[in-house]
């Protein structure tokens, strides 16, 4: 499995209208904005560097990230971007590593991810993203 960066930071918030006031009045800027209704959220990506911070706001009160704010809010997960999905996944499985997801599925901006149970990365979220075939190098996705 090859590493290639980090790629973002998911943070949890209740609203991106508010979120995104409260960024930009600390100098950050909206790259893009998206749906992903397999998970029920939109997400906002603001650059920092080759990563960027991803803002994620639930559309619906049974997601994923709507029971996280529930409980506590704020950071969310770490993605790290991989060069083959397929073969980080398998490998990871080989190593007896707990994984959430053992397939890929859809992530934001026609990307395929998956993630890493917590009790797998000392407590973190940890989430593994392949870019979409045709995008950019490694370090732009």
């Amino acid at each position: 499995m090859k590493i290639l960066k980090i790629d973002h930071l998911g943070i949890a918030v209740p609203s991106l209208a508010e979120a995104m006031k409260a960024w930009e009045a600390l100098g950050f800027t909206r790259e893009s904005t998206h749906e992903v209704p397999t998970e029920r959220v939109r997400a906002a990506f603001l650059p920092v560097g080759e990563s960027r911070l991803e803002l994620l706001e639930p559309t619906d009160p049974r997601s994923v990230i709507a029971r996280f704010l529930e409980k506590r809010g704020g950071l969310h997960h770490v993605c790290v971007l991989v060069d083959d999905l397929e073969a980080a996944l398998a490998e990871l499985k080989a190593r007896k590593v707990r994984l959430i997801d053992e397939a890929p599925r859809a992530g934001a901006d026609g990307s395929r991810v998956a993630f890493i149970h917590p009790q797998a990365a000392g407590g973190v979220l940890l989430e593994l993203k392949q870019a979409p075939a045709g995008a950019p190098g490694p370090e732009r996705t």
